[in-house]
């Protein structure tokens, strides 16, 4: 389990279980208790997200969202007892790591691992996750409180290689536009948290666009390079091309992990394009067919 500070227990589980109560919930005398050492300057660490088990169909649901497959890295922040690394990793294929702070799930989950014949695809370990490298997942799942997940996102977004995917269980990533979500209804729910809806979140971990770029485009577009200029937020992106010195807007610019399409106003064309090490490469359509196309960032 993860801390973090002036919150206590009971606020957590109760944050976590009634996912749509409405109410406003009375403080308690520990909340009290812990206000009034923070105040003093007295650090006071919490659990972040109690263990809460995600029923066994809802895992399944967040790993086929995923899409994940035997080529996949799943890492699970708060794995708990392990569920989803282990089905990952026994479904799925692929192979899985948890972190947990609860050395008692971390020993359970291992020795799941164990008696499952599947210790060798799987790990579990006792860490803090804001401490966590990531690097190496290309996919990220995760049932945490929502302040939990807002502040991974900035970890998320620069340790993550472009393209890994994240699942996020009932609660959104502030500011960061979802590839796909769903809203369910799982009686299998009920007796973890009381009530049967359930929300996943899909993110794909877009790539780095935002700057200047140098552009040679398909022949009757431009005789001579164009530079394209992109803003960035997070997976929102605007564009403008500088053809023979006008910039034109692009239009209906889309950013997906590493692929990149727009429209060029006027000549009609679409592009798409695969972003990798400062290199935008792919083809343009238009009325006078597919035509190749390449982008370097300037330094």
């Amino acid at each position: 389990m993860f801390y973090l500070r002036c919150l206590t227990r009971t606020v957590l589980l109760t944050a976590m279980l009634a996912v749509a109560a409405p109410a406003a919930l009375a403080a308690t005398d520990d909340a009290a208790s812990a206000d009034s050492e923070a105040a003093a300057g007295v650090d006071v660490y919490f659990e972040a997200a109690p263990f809460v088990p995600t029923p066994d169909s809802i895992v399944i649901e967040m790993l086929e969202l995923a899409r994940v497959g035997p080529s996949d890295y799943v890492i699970d922040l708060g794995s708990g007892d392990g569920r989803i690394v282990l089905t990952a990793a026994r479904t799925f294929g692929a192979r899985g790591f948890g972190v947990e702070m609860d050395e008692d799930l971390v020993d359970l989950a291992s020795r799941s691992a164990q008696q499952q014949g599947i210790a060798d695809q799987v790990r579990f370990v006792q860490q803090d996750l804001f401490a966590l490298d990531i690097s190496d997942a290309t996919v990220v799942t995760m049932y945490l409180l929502p302040e939990t997940v807002n502040r991974l996102r900035d970890k998320l977004l620069e340790q993550l290689e472009p393209g890994s995917r994240i699942v996020s269980h009932d609660y959104p990533i502030d500011g960061w536009a979802s590839e796909r979500s769903m809203e369910l209804e799982h009686e299998d729910k009920v007796a973890v948290t009381g009530v049967a809806r359930t929300r996943l979140y899909l993110y794909r971990v877009p790539a780095d666009i935002a700057g200047r770029w140098t552009a040679t485009l398909p022949p009757g577009m431009a005789e001579q390079p164009v530079e394209l200029e992109f803003v960035q937020r997070i997976t929102m992106v605007q564009g403008r091309a500088q053809i023979d010195g006008e910039f034109i807007p692009l239009d209906e610019a889309t950013l997906n992990g590493r692929r990149l399409t727009f429209t060029l106003p006027e000549s009609g064309a679409r592009f798409t394009g695969w972003i990798t090490n400062g290199i935008i490469e792919g083809m343009a359509r238009s009325a006078d067919g597919s035509h190749p196309w390449r982008a370097t960032r300037q330094q």
